[in-house]
């Protein structure tokens, strides 16, 4: 099978959504572009994934240990961001406490594409990174996954302007 490989870099989009109606945590159009691009302001990112904690399975007819799934957890996760000088718009949407949802949309916003990954979340922690290296200011915020996250959710139509005849 041939693979179009890609870099995450310029393509993957990070939003901040205050509000997904959905049960399944599957965001419309709407909701996607009520949500706050965090993209250019990332540095890092960290975690963001699911394991598995399987259960060992060990029986007298066999010396071989096997396994079956067993619980999924979310590993901890955070995103780094570059500070700015002049506004503190990130700093004061994400506060200790507050909940949202972190999609991030894979392959970029493309209307279709199994790509979009949606996390509800809690704020842990929002720290400044003090440093006396030759590097530009960050913040890093932590995360709780408090939900099973959707993944590879249809990323929603665009909307389309209707045109009066």
């Amino acid at each position: 099978m041939q693979v179009k490989k890609y870099s995450r870099r310029g393509v993957t989009r990070v939003l901040w959504l205050k509000t997904v109606a959905d049960p399944g945590h599957v965001p419309t159009r709407p909701e996607l572009t009520a949500g706050t691009d965090l993209t250019s302001a990332i540095a890092a990112i960290d975690g963001w994934s699911l394991t598995n904690q399987a259960i060992e399975t060990p029986d007298l007819g066999s010396t071989f240990e096997s396994k079956i799934p067993g619980t999924d957890q979310a590993d901890d996760s955070s995103l780094g961001f570059y500070e700015d000088q002049v506004s503190d718009e990130i700093e004061q949407l994400l506060t200790k406490d507050a909940t949202g949802w972190v999609v991030f949309l894979r392959k970029g916003d493309v209307p279709g594409s199994r790509s979009m990954d949606v996390f509800p979340v809690r704020i842990g922690s929002r720290s400044p990174n003090y440093s006396t290296d030759n590097e530009a200011a960050k913040f890093t915020v932590s995360f709780s996954i408090t939900e099973k996250p959707t993944q590879d959710a249809v990323i929603p139509p665009a909307t389309v302007p209707k045109v009066d005849k």
